[in-house]
């Protein structure tokens, strides 16, 4: 199943990469969250399940819509018009890193020591070789890197804010309905208001098929698989896949967009996947079980 989760969120970057040349980047992003949220309240009225609106459970879904949706779908979207979608997928990995750190500063539970501390050096040890030999001031591919790395420290915020409302049990399928239902609220206007779509020619089926497998597979059907890995294997287990979508990214972006990645950014990949790896630390501990 985490191979399979892999697939469709790697095959995330592979949709936007199709659909970037022909749509505007926040048509994108609210078709996306529109239609993910369509199918998710569906999933949930199949399911039986009930949608809450208190309160609590309504700043909930829109921090979360805002932090985990909305602004890190734009920023990754405004960067693959810049960069290829194998770089962006590489860059996307260091959310956990970014998630530690924010753990570190904002929680008194979750402080960085030993080998997690290397880890996370080393993860930016890997985005040093990504940025490096580049000029930083007016070059497009370097802003691309940087709106993808803002991205992922949207999602490290995501999480440290989601934290606050696990006192309110809700079922994970229940979160991902509310946050795609609030992204869309607001991206749907947003996009309307920005881009006039009906002004527009329509896109080319490649782009529309693209987009409705990136609503259905990369968004709502990720969405599911990823809370019953949760449920069934634990956060741990399931933060691995972590490690896995920029290998289906790369593979798609290669195979089908015919993209090619540099000698920088293998070695990036390869830095900020082995601070991964150390963060994790199971790997560490059956060597030296072993030893």
């Amino acid at each position: 199943m985490m191979l399979l989760l892999s697939l469709l969120w790697g095959g995330s970057f592979l949709f936007v990469g199709i659909a970037v040349g022909d749509v505007p980047v926040i048509s994108i992003v609210a078709f996306r969250v529109l239609l993910a949220a369509l199918v998710l309240h569906l999933a949930l009225r199949v399911m039986g399940k009930d949608f809450p609106l208190t309160r609590e459970s309504l700043v909930a879904f829109i921090g979360m819509g805002i932090l985990n949706s909305a602004l890190p779908f734009c920023l990754i979207v405004f960067g693959q018009t810049r960069i290829n979608s194998g770089l962006a997928s590489i860059i996307n990995a260091m959310t956990p890193i970014f998630t530690m750190i924010l753990a570190h500063l904002f929680t008194r539970d979750e402080k960085i020591g030993g080998l997690k501390a290397i880890g996370v050096l080393l993860g930016f040890a890997g985005v040093i070789i990504l940025f490096s030999g580049r000029d930083l001031v007016g070059n497009a591919a370097v802003v691309g890197q940087i709106a993808c790395m803002l991205a992922a420290l949207s999602y490290g915020f995501s999480n440290i804010f989601g934290r606050r409302f696990s006192r309110l049990k809700m079922d994970p399928i229940v979160m991902a309905t509310g946050q795609m239902t609030a992204s869309a609220a607001i991206m749907v206007p947003l996009s309307l208001i920005v881009d006039a779509p009906f002004a527009r020619a329509l896109p080319g089926w490649p782009s529309i098929l693209a987009l409705t497998a990136l609503a259905l597979a990369s968004t709502a059907g990720a969405y599911v698989l990823f809370f019953r890995i949760l449920s069934r294997a634990g956060a741990t287990n399931a933060s691995l896949v972590t490690l896995l979508i920029p290998c289906s990214a790369i593979l798609f972006g290669s195979v089908v967009l015919g993209e090619a990645l540099g000698i920088r950014e293998i070695g990036g990949f390869l830095t900020i996947a082995l601070g991964l790896l150390v963060i994790d630390g199971r790997l560490i501990r059956f060597f030296l079980q072993r030893g």
